[in-house]
């Protein structure tokens, strides 16, 4: 359900999104498209979150083909207790924001991490 509501916050602030089952399949999408920015679901069936981080940051330094130099990976975790973070940060990801989410949360995640394309107005 959260996973969800995020993409339907992405939509409506004009951020293209996609949304995949499990940690596996987040590491394949990353390998596929040339993200920029990957809300992280810490807690996901068959990879969670933390495990699927490092082995993007690891494929990244190791410059495997398919990976994006950079990738701002922010947790999305239930999990706001102290040391959340900190678990989330070695594992490489840039930051986390707590659920359950909010536009605001999104939006702030969007504005620190994301530059949105440019709308025409012709």
């Amino acid at each position: 359900m959260n996973q969800k509501v995020a993409l339907q916050y992405l939509k409506n602030a004009g951020c293209p999104a996609d949304l995949v089952a499990n940690g596996q399949e987040a590491l394949e999408a990353v390998q596929r498209y040339p993200y920029k920015l990957v809300l992280m679901d810490v807690q996901m069936p068959v990879m969670d979150g933390l495990q699927t981080a490092r082995l993007i940051r690891k494929a990244q330094a190791a410059q495997e083909p398919g990976f994006a130099r950079e990738i701002r990976i922010v947790a999305m975790t239930a999990n706001a207790m102290a040391g959340d973070r900190e678990l989330c940060l070695a594992a490489g990801m840039d930051d986390y924001v707590a659920k359950p989410l909010t536009p605001a949360g999104v939006k702030a995640v969007l504005d620190k991490y994301y530059v949105l394309p440019a709308t025409s107005n012709s």
